[in-house]
């Protein structure tokens, strides 16, 4: 895998992804915080769901997985990632700043749903004076 790297070859965030199921958390970590930095956006988005796959089978991440995720915030490229991070990882494992985002994702989730349900209502109310007619 290094070698690809140093070669420039293609389809690394791929591989990193079968890294993340295959091989251990700190030998895989290295390569997939590399492949986060790739070029390609396609093969970046790639590194970031191989984080999360990371997360969700080893149950943590190292210090420079949280960092490059940190780094790359939600709402982007790593917002799945994050939220594979904040489902799989113990929250007594996760740094502060993962923990703020778990209250905050947990906070606008909320919102979303009432938005949404309400929505339901309002919809619900509006279409029934039109039925019975």
């Amino acid at each position: 895998m290094d070698a690809a790297f140093e070669r420039g070859a293609d389809h690394l965030g791929t591989a990193v992804i079968g890294l993340a199921f295959n091989c251990s958390l700190e030998e895989a970590s290295p390569r997939i915080v590399r492949a986060m930095e790739l070029l390609d956006r396609a093969q970046r988005g790639f590194a970031f769901t191989a984080a999360g796959a990371a997360a969700r089978i080893h149950g943590e991440l190292t210090p420079e997985l949280y960092a490059a995720l940190r780094a790359e915030g939600p709402g982007g490229i790593a917002d799945n990632a994050i939220r594979d991070t904040l489902t799989f990882v113990p929250i007594r494992r996760l740094p502060p700043w993962f923990r703020w985002q778990m209250v905050r994702t947990t906070v606008l989730d909320k919102l979303e749903y009432w938005r949404m349900r309400s929505k339901d209502v309002v919809g619900d109310a509006w279409g029934w004076p039109r039925r019975r007619h």
